[in-house]
């Protein structure tokens, strides 16, 4: 199927979901001749009314009406916090059309692995995904297609999904600008995201809470800010990320609290010759990481 072609569905029009149909509209959809659409769901009919205005979906639907959206749409992208996600597709498992590919943008996988063999029709498809990209606002006003453009997208596939189901998945996260394809079991997908995403944010909220008095910034010159944008955080969302990878985050802070007291340590004693050498060895290490990364 041709993604120009194809109907899609966005459930949740939020920074994500937002962003997600602006990038199909402008980056698939806008193909000459295409003859696919983007429908939405969401709670807040205002959200609905200004991407229509702003020419992104084609139809709004409100939460009692999602039965008549998902029985047209070909791909599907749910666009709700992990537990609100699985407790979406058990409540509307036989309205989904038959063939559809279904897909999540949540944070922890290990919850969707276990669940799903449970909530799925035999004659629907649920790609687990994950894009690595967004911005620290909310809402539809703050969405952008710009967000996805040379970021990196995990997969997560599962012994259930229909290959052709994951090679569709793969062209359209391409399609939308995504850059890197990073696939991975949900355990995997887990435990690295408890470090390189979760733990920033436990890190960024730790250091703003800890700050002497807010006037502080006036003293800032860029170091402060960059560290704690992250911390401008979707409480209710994190919270629940937070607990739901209780065991693989609480491993990382307790390595990162080893570290913060051995530098504590260096300063305390004065140990000039221990404190250079650990900064020259983490200086190298965030060198090679970057190398890594611009390798893959």
């Amino acid at each position: 199927m041709k993604l120009q072609d194809m109907t899609y569905g966005i459930v949740g029009l939020g920074i994500m979901g937002g962003s997600l149909a602006k990038s199909i509209r402008a980056n698939i959809l806008s193909m000459g001749g295409a003859a696919g659409k983007i429908l939405a769901c969401n709670r807040s009919k205002s959200s609905l009314e200004a991407a229509i205005k702003d020419g992104v979906i084609d139809q709004g639907f409100m939460p009692e009406d999602v039965g008549k959206m998902l029985g047209q749409c070909d791909f599907v992208y749910v666009c709700l916090y992990p537990k609100a996600t699985l407790d979406f597709l058990r409540d509307n498992k036989a309205s989904f059309k038959s063939g559809a590919i279904v897909s999540d943008i949540s944070g922890v996988k290990g919850i969707f692995e276990k669940a799903l063999p449970d909530l799925l029709r035999n004659d629907v498809d649920f790609v687990i995904g994950h894009p690595m990209a967004g911005g620290e606002k909310e809402g539809y006003v703050n969405s952008s297609e710009k967000f996805f453009v040379n970021h990196n997208y995990i997969l997560c596939p599962q012994d259930f999904n229909k290959k052709e189901s994951l090679d569709l998945a793969r062209r359209l996260v391409l399609a939308m600008g995504f850059t890197r394809i990073t696939e991975s079991s949900c355990d995997l997908h887990d435990n690295k995201i408890g470090f390189t995403s979760q733990l920033c944010h436990v890190i960024a909220s730790a250091l703003v809470k800890s700050a002497a008095d807010e006037g502080i910034t006036a003293f800032g010159g860029g170091s402060f800010e960059d560290l704690t944008r992250i911390a401008m955080i979707n409480a209710p969302l994190w919270t629940e990320l937070f607990l739901l990878n209780k065991e693989k985050l609480c491993a990382h802070i307790e390595n990162f609290e080893k570290e913060i007291s051995t530098i504590k340590e260096f300063i305390q004693k004065e140990d000039a010759a221990a404190l250079e050498k650990y900064l020259s060895e983490v200086r190298e290490r965030r060198i090679g990481m970057g190398s890594i990364r611009q390798a893959r």
